[in-house]
Formats: C-alpha cells, sequence, structure tokens
C-alpha cells in the first residue's frame, strides 16, 4: 500500500468552498464525459453514517478506459468502470470505496478535510501525524499540469476574480494570501497484483494529483460563476448536469460499434492475482519484470510573474 498526504491551499475560505466545490465538480465532470468515457451519477442523495451522521452519499461510474496506459489495458475490457462511493460531512469528507469487478486486489482510500489555513495543520485527522516524507503541498499557481488541461483563462497567474477582487496569484502567494484555506487529502492506494503493485500505484498517485491540481484551480478561477449562489442553487445546478453528464456517457456507449476484427465487449470478473493467471492472458514474464518506455507527457509551466 502507498499512502501521501496531498495539501492544496486556495485564496477562499472553507464556507465558500462548499458552494465552489459542489459546481466545480459537477462542471468539470460534465466537460471531461464524452466519447463513452466520464463519470456517470448513480446515486446523490442524504444519508446518515454510523460515526460521522447525517451527510450526502454519492456514487458514481467512472469510464475510463482509454487513460489506461498500454501495459494495463492487455487485460482490461474495452469498457469498464471503477465504481466510487463517497461520504460528505463537509468540512470532513470520506471517499472509501472504489470497486473493479476483475481487479479484486485494488482499493483506493480518500479522507479529505478543510481548514481556515494556509496547510501548516501537521495532525489534521486527529490520529497522528503523517510522515514528513509523505506529505506533499500542490501549488495551484506554479505546478505543472497536463498540457490538454492547460486553458489561459484558468491560469491564476493571469486570473482576477471581478466579483470578490482577488487575483492574480504571484510566487509565495500562500505565505501572505488572505483569505486562505487548505484541502487536506489523505490518500492510501493498494493493487496487490504480482509485477504490477509498484508501477500500478505510482501510476494511482500520478493521476490524482493532476486531478486535485486541475480541480482546486477550475474551483478559483471559476470563483464568478458560483460566488453568491445559495447551497439550495447549487445543488439544482449539480442536479441539472448529472443528468446532462448522465446523458452523455450514456448516449456515447450506445452510439459506439466495435470495428470489424477487434475483441467483443466483456464484462466478466476475472481474478488477477498470480503469475500463472497473467500469463493466460498473454501477459507474459518479461512484460511484468521490464517496465515499459512510455513518452512523457507534454507539461506546461504556469506563467508567474518573477
Amino acid at each position: 500500500m502507498l499512502m501521501k498526504e496531498y495539501r492544496v491551499c486556495m485564496p477562499l475560505t472553507v464556507d465558500e468552498y462548499r458552494i465552489g466545490q459542489l459546481y466545480m465538480i459537477s462542471k468539470h465532470s460534465c466537460e471531461q464525459s464524452d466519447g463513452g468515457e466520464g463519470v456517470e451519477v448513480v446515486r446523490n442523495e442524504s444519508d446518515t453514517h454510523p460515526q460521522h451522521g447525517p451527510g450526502q452519499l454519492t456514487e458514481k461510474r467512472i469510464y475510463l478506459s482509454s487513460k489506461l496506459p498500454s501495459w494495463a489495458r492487455s487485460f482490461v475490457p474495452r469498457f469498464f468502470y471503477v465504481t466510487e462511493k463517497a461520504w460528505n460531512f463537509y468540512p470532513y469528507t470520506i471517499t472509501g470505496q472504489y470497486g473493479v469487478s476483475f481487479l479484486p486486489k485494488f482499493s483506493i482510500r480518500i479522507e479529505t478535510r478543510f481548514e481556515n489555513n494556509n496547510g501548516d495543520n501537521n495532525n489534521v485527522f486527529g490520529d497522528k501525524p503523517t510522515p514528513a516524507e509523505s506529505v506533499s503541498f500542490l501549488d495551484i499557481l506554479t505546478d505543472p499540469i497536463p498540457e490538454k488541461h492547460y486553458r489561459e483563462s484558468e491560469d491564476l497567474g493571469c486570473w482576477q476574480s471581478s466579483k470578490t477582487g482577488r487575483g492574480p496569484l504571484e510566487k509565495g502567494w500562500r505565505d501572505d494570501t488572505k483569505p486562505i484555506m487548505c484541502s487536506y487529502k489523505r490518500v492510501q492506494c493498494s493493487f496487490e497484483v504480482y509485477g504490477f503493485q509498484g508501477r500500478t500505484e505510482e501510476f494511482i498517485h500520478k493521476n490524482i494529483r493532476d486531478i486535485l491540481l486541475v480541480g482546486h484551480r477550475q474551483a478559483v478561477a471559476w470563483i464568478d460563476e458560483w460566488h453568491g449562489m445559495s447551497l439550495d442553487e447549487v445543488r439544482e445546478y449539480e442536479r441539472e448536469l448529472q443528468e446532462k453528464t448522465n446523458s452523455k456517457v450514456k448516449s456515447s456507449q450506445n452510439n459506439t460499434v466495435p470495428p470489424a476484427g477487434s475483441h467483443p465487449v466483456f464484462s466478466r470478473s476475472i481474478s488477477v492475482t498470480d503469475e500463472r493467471s497473467l500469463k493466460k492472458m498473454g501477459v507474459t514474464t518479461s512484460a511484468m519484470d521490464d517496465p515499459p518506455t512510455q513518452p512523457k507527457s507534454p507539461i506546461r509551466l504556469h506563467s508567474t510573474p518573477e
């Protein structure tokens, strides 16, 4: 198992981000859903957790076949989804259940807490401090993101809010910006499959890091779209976009016809837990021992004042 704690600061308050987070997740999910892939919301309803009390429960299906590295696509169905269950007890949330039918040894757990500070709480979850070597500060201004996600309008070195007067951010902004809050995320992932564990867990963390950077940047950059909305208003916006997003995902899947000679779509459950099983699926020992060389995705360093 690989555990890391990510800390992402934003020039917002925790109360503001309650609205901004719901708006950002809904809009981002809709934008990223196309071609049979994206996020389908199965449940989004009030629920009472036995330990944390009343909150909001969401269940999603995340379709992402094309986003897998080549070494993983060799034994993954053409269409598959990851099931995500999350409980929101704002300002504390648990994304505690991810499931993939044919990967029984796969698990991810994400705990999140939001506080009005610049990321200086070393025991935010109240059980034990995260070792310093496992803590990673993500800077929404200067840290690189994949080129495909870059938009000049979301570059916080150029951004300025007309509603709040905040922005643009400058180098070292976390030290003196007011207001400021931090999103603390403790991420634990495990993939106990011989020959794939290390690189799969690193691959998962790399993608989670990119998602956190892009999502938190957008929540800030879109502030003029959601600032001033009530909780009821943003919940209505969330419902509207969920219907639109679900329709995009299902429509694309129904209209997709596999090319001649391609492998048929299948959804049977298989267990991938040992070398013998992997070989039966065409994954050779050398493929497990020697990670394939993959070109790095191009990245853009965001413009920041010197």
